[in-house]
């Protein structure tokens, strides 16, 4: 195996006291590394307009995360915890499935399953009510009926709880409601948040805008995968997890113009642009292409010809056009490793991941070894890490 495939050159310690397990009070005082070209200074996020450029773009998710771990309890008493992971009946479509309003069914993580053989669960929720039965316990296939005539989203945000990443080691409390949700926060479901966006306050929002900056927004419903730790020894051979995209021609036509001053906010938001542009490249190969970007698809010679982002674009919105579509669904699995050309944009808001994570795999990606020197120089800067932890903007 070629050495420079091995997972653990992204290894680095990182304590467990520097793991940020609550929000702070206020987002926007969050410690901000600024790297630009090589170059890092500190700041805090209440300076970060004053960081960026005035002709840029920021593009962000506006994924919504969905209260998607719940607790239900047999008639023994022993507690049943069902993590929801994405829709399979009677679409896959995850915005369609929050608009149900009768049953659904869904794949699941089953806590304490060997203690739910058969029958139905109910959750009472005032006058509504909402119902769990097996559709297929072999593959973890759940079947949700509710009663009341809200939706799927309505009803789980009052039954569930916010799915906390594990290793946070601790139950939700009241604040995390708010805390672990963006302030721009729009399509529910997500069971992870874009967590690069948990810094952003809506003054911070008004004065980019009064600098006249360009907002743009896409959704990547963010899923339980993207916590699961690389184990293979190549990390080439991880089982990269599936995301679904939603995305409006209004956008695409506005991230054309915007072209080469984008800067992500996060990770997902990188996951978006880069995924557009490999379905732009798909496109002008075959017009009927689905939007689907598998994790080779940017390492294989099936592409014959690579489009600049501007005319990945316009393919995008001739499909739009041709079809009579307002915005466009699909699923990416994309996989940005060391070696991935960048080809959309030029800057990176994202908060430090964990060891040995396809996130940190990204930021590699994104500034090349450069990654060492910037975390070191947070973690000798007491910067707090993960989820909750502070933030970081690249600057290619």
């Amino acid at each position: 195996m070629d050495k420079n495939f091995t997972i653990e050159q992204y290894n680095y310690d990182l304590p467990e006291e520097r793991i940020a397990k609550h929000p702070l009070q206020d987002r926007a005082q969050s410690k901000l590394l600024v790297w630009n070209h090589g170059k890092i200074k500190h700041a805090t996020f209440a300076k970060a307009p004053e960081l960026i450029s005035e002709n840029s773009m920021l593009v962000f998710n506006d994924t919504k995360v969905i209260a998607a771990r719940l607790l239900f309890h047999k008639s023994t008493g022993a507690q049943i915890e069902i993590f929801l992971l994405h829709p399979e009946l009677p679409t896959r479509d995850i915005s369609t499935s929050m608009t149900l309003q009768q049953s659904s069914v869904w794949l699941c993580m089953i806590g304490n399953k060997k203690k739910w053989k058969e029958g139905e669960l109910t959750l009472q929720l005032g006058k509504e009510s909402i119902t769990a039965s097996y559709h297929d316990r072999d593959t973890n296939l759940v079947y949700f009926e509710w009663t009341g005539g809200a939706t799927f989203a309505d009803i789980i945000n009052q039954a569930g709880e916010t799915p906390l990443p594990p290793y946070l080691k601790r139950k939700p409390v009241a604040e995390d409601t708010n805390r672990y949700q963006t302030v721009y926060s729009k399509n529910n479901g997500a069971v992870a948040a874009p967590t690069a966006g948990l810094h952003f306050t809506n003054d911070i929002l008004s004065e980019i805008k009064q600098k006249g900056i360009a907002l743009e927004y896409l959704t990547l419903h963010v899923s339980a995968g993207t916590f699961k730790p690389v184990e293979a020894a190549d990390y080439r051979d991880h089982d990269m997890h599936c995301e679904q995209i939603l995305v409006t021609k209004e956008t695409v036509k506005h991230l054309q113009r915007h072209g080469d001053r984008l800067i992500a906010v996060g990770t997902t938001s990188l996951r978006i642009l880069e995924s557009l542009y490999w379905y732009g490249c798909l496109l002008a190969q075959d017009s009927n292409a689905p939007f689907f970007i598998s994790k080779t698809l940017p390492y294989e010679n099936s592409i014959k010809k690579e489009l600049n982002f501007h005319d990945a674009l316009d393919q995008i919105i001739g499909l739009m056009d041709r079809k009579n579509l307002s915005e466009i669904h699909g699923e990416t699995e994309i996989f940005i490793y060391p070696g991935y050309q960048i080809r959309t944009a030029r800057g990176l808001f994202t908060n430090f991941h964990l060891p040995k994570s396809t996130l940190l795999l990204l930021i590699s990606a994104f500034v090349d070894d450069a990654w060492k020197d910037i975390y070191k120089e947070a973690l000798d800067n007491d910067y707090r890490f993960l989820s909750y932890g502070d933030s970081s903007l690249l600057l290619r």
